[in-house]
């Protein structure tokens, strides 16, 4: 029996699901594999590194899906999705990242399409739709926060999460509202060991006249890809990027620097507490290998316990 990477749902024989295929477009009936290989992949996105406007260490290609053939291509321009290969150095990240984009929708953080398809070499590699297209070339307006604050690629990481807040204050059209949602963001990521939360892995969208925060991106399980949990978070809060505890995070950063009501706090660990079980459920079903699912199950319960929330393993 397989299990579709799109949807994680059993699809018998078949490579995707009828759900999954649907995701991607209601016209689409099949959904090929892609002709490279993960190794042939990187070797693309590094000959194409120089014409696309995606950035980042990790190998990214642009590309559309043309459904009439029932295949993604790549392209140098004017794509729809981004597709990220198996890493040389870092193991399982589309895996990874795909999981913990996943995990994040359980408490309605908003994730634009994303999954894994299949490689000709068996390898699996991560799509992502982006949210700054519409239409065939139109585009629409998105800045991320490094971009907001005069920084570049090299200072990305000299920054602050209070001087982030400040941020929106200064351009989300309602401050409030975003600064609840980052507030969600940078707990779910603390939870699940992202520590690479830069400035320009957030970002600000117009839409509809309004600013506000972009969909989530670049979410993974740094700690366990790194071998270890150097840091727990990339811009400091209260000058610190490691040792953070409830305290840090809820009272000071919530209630104090974002302004939360006790309301809006409790709302939040009570969307977390009852998420919890699925989280868990996901890991297990996801396509990381067992080593690696065992090592997000014990970061995970590490930083419950550290948060103070509702220990999964009794709720089962």
């Amino acid at each position: 029996m397989n299990r579709c990477p799109i949807t994680y749902e059993d699809c018998g024989e078949l490579i995707y699901s009828e759900k999954g295929l649907k995701l991607l477009s209601p016209a689409l009936k099949r959904l090929a594999v892609l002709e490279f290989t993960a190794e042939g992949l990187r070797t693309e996105a590094m000959q194409r590194a120089t014409k696309m406007s995606i950035q980042g260490v990790q190998p990214k290609l642009s590309a559309i899906l043309n459904i009439k053939d029932g295949l993604f291509e790549i392209v140098d321009k004017n794509g729809r999705y981004i597709l990220k290969p198996q890493h040389p150095l870092f193991p399982e990240l589309p895996q990874n990242e795909d999981l913990t984009m996943r995990i994040a929708t359980t408490i309605r953080i908003d994730t634009p399409l994303h999954g894994l398809i299949w490689s000709k070499d068996n390898s699996l590699t991560y799509f992502i739709k982006r949210f700054d297209r519409k239409g065939q070339k139109d585009k629409i307006a998105v800045e991320d926060f490094g971009q907001l604050a005069g920084m570049s690629s090299d200072t990305k990481y000299n920054f602050s999460m209070e001087r982030l807040v400040s941020l929106i204050d200064e351009y989300c059209t309602f401050p409030a509202i975003e600064k609840a949602k980052l507030f969600t963001r940078v707990l779910f990521n603390f939870l699940i060991g992202n520590e690479d939360m830069h400035l320009k892995n957030y970002s600000v969208i117009i839409l509809n006249n309004k600013v506000e925060l972009a969909p989530a991106y670049d979410f993974l399980n740094s700690s366990i890809v790194l071998r270890g949990e150097v840091e727990e978070i990339a811009l400091p809060i209260k000058g610190r990027k490691r040792n953070l505890n409830r305290n840090l995070l809820i009272n000071y950063f919530g209630k104090d620097r974002c302004g939360l009501t006790d309301k809006i706090i409790d709302k939040t660990l009570f969307s977390i507490n009852s998420a919890l079980p699925s989280w868990f459920r996901l890991i297990d079903i996801s396509f990381l290998s067992e080593e690696m699912k065992d090592k997000y199950r014990a970061l995970l319960y590490r930083r419950i316990n550290v948060l103070g929330l509702n220990n999964p393993r009794l709720l089962f």
